[in-house]
């Protein structure tokens, strides 16, 4: 089945043929048809296996469909909530690109930053809000938002969700939402909590359940760099000295941090070109063209556009930032190592994802090795091992976590708990 088989309409299909869509994944083959026919949906799928597409794409053609709503009286038709910020920044990317042909505004709020920017978007209207619970919630009692108007509800991550404890504030959302609507639940799995909570939100819906791949290819070798953020570009530099490494793919999660490793490397001299969604299909294609023919030496890219890259003697990826999607790893390194040939795939971790990090590997089932000597060590990182070491064994599961915490440890002052007891809370 192709994209084309699933009657999208010209604009949509336009988009996606520019990102280098063409064959639809199982979770959007069996969601889109059914959305489209605005029938609920119970989703049990993990992130990984191209959810985002199969109620995004639906969404923005019914919507479409509905047609354009004044300027400055808009209402929020479609309220898509998601348990963490990067992946509401995910969604809302994705809500852009595939959207960026049709007369629809959407945007994205979470905590952790000012307000401001957020409720002057939402001043100016919107018609699609991406949403973390708690910046939601605040902001609803603040009167900013209103959900009166949702014609479309999406709950992304629900499992996750309840872990993080997000149930209180995941059923006041629902309790504000019109009875009247399609919705949609995603789950990666579906324990008695989850189910009863689907039962709350959906009207006969339709199931759909797939499986996210999960291993990645034994020709792949794996290496992970730990280093501070600020010093992954000269970390990105050294590695590059090497002039073994004839062309390298280099992922980033965002499409500004593509365009500043670009700028980067030119002024070192390396040829190469970024591909995301902000750039045409000629400019896309041309790179990628350049790239297979080795004019260009890096090709950076965000996981969004790197989809429809396929070149079969890709002998480096490089992963500058982690990803915050456990299967977009084995993703992003399957795009070496095929056809049986041999691949090299370099991770850089910083401390902000050292989580993402523990998820990867509890995902491949694989402790990824350690390269520590380097000129850009971790800060505060007591080295376990180095490069040499790799060639003959394995490292076990989690041996540098040991030291590190080790390393950090501090013992608190007696005293000040005692004097500032009344404070912990």
């Amino acid at each position: 089945m192709t994209f084309q088989e699933l009657n999208l309409i010209e604009p949509i299909q336009k988009a996606l043929k520019s990102l280098g869509y063409t064959h639809p994944t199982p979770i959007q083959s069996q969601a889109i048809p059914q959305l489209l026919q605005k029938k609920d949906l119970l989703g049990c799928a993990q992130t990984g296996t191209g959810k985002t597409a199969a109620f995004a794409i639906p969404i923005l053609q019914l919507l479409n469909e509905q047609g354009p709503q004044q300027k400055g009286s808009r209402k929020i038709k479609a309220l898509i909530v998601t348990p963490t910020r990067e992946l509401a920044i995910q969604i809302g990317e994705s809500f852009s690109d595939y959207g960026k042909n049709l007369h629809l505004t959407h945007t994205v709020i979470f905590g952790g930053v000012g307000q401001k920017s957020q409720t002057d978007a939402l001043h100016r209207g919107i018609d699609i809000l991406i949403a973390t619970p708690g910046r939601l919630l605040d902001l609803m009692n603040q009167r900013f938002i209103s959900l009166r108007e949702i014609n479309f509800f999406v709950l992304d991550e629900a499992d996750r969700m309840l872990d993080m404890g997000f149930i209180h504030d995941v059923n006041k959302i629902i309790a504000a939402l019109p009875q009247k609507r399609q919705s949609l639940f995603f789950s990666a799995t579906m324990p008695p909590t989850i189910t009863k909570l689907a039962n709350t939100i959906l009207n006969n819906p339709v199931r759909v359940e797939v499986t996210p791949v999960s291993s990645t290819a034994e020709t792949i070798n794996q290496f992970l760099y730990y280093v501070d953020k600020n010093k992954k570009n000269d970390l990105l530099l050294h590695i590059l000295d090497d002039k073994k490494i004839e062309t390298a793919l280099v992922f980033t999660r965002t499409k500004h941090g593509a365009d500043k490793v670009v700028k980067v490397l030119a002024k070192e001299g390396i040829k190469s070109a970024a591909i995301h969604g902000n750039k045409s299909q000629n400019a896309r294609q041309n790179a990628l063209s350049d790239f297979k023919d080795k004019k260009l030496r890096v090709l950076v890219a965000t996981d969004i556009a790197a989809r429809g890259i396929d070149i079969d003697d890709l002998a480096y990826v490089i992963n500058f930032e982690i990803p915050n999607i456990s299967e977009t790893y084995v993703h992003r390194i399957g795009r070496t190592g095929r056809a049986g040939a041999n691949g090299t795939a370099l991770s850089f971790c910083d401390a902000e994802e050292k989580e993402f990090l523990k998820d990867i590997q509890k995902l491949i089932n694989i402790s990824i090795p350690v390269i520590t000597d380097h000129p850009y060590p971790f800060t505060g990182f007591i080295p376990a091992k180095k490069e040499s070491d790799f060639r003959n064994q394995r490292p076990k599961q989690n041996s540098y976590k040991k030291k590190e915490d080790k390393s950090t440890e501090t013992k608190p002052k007696k005293k000040f708990f005692k004097q500032r007891s009344g404070d912990r809370n």
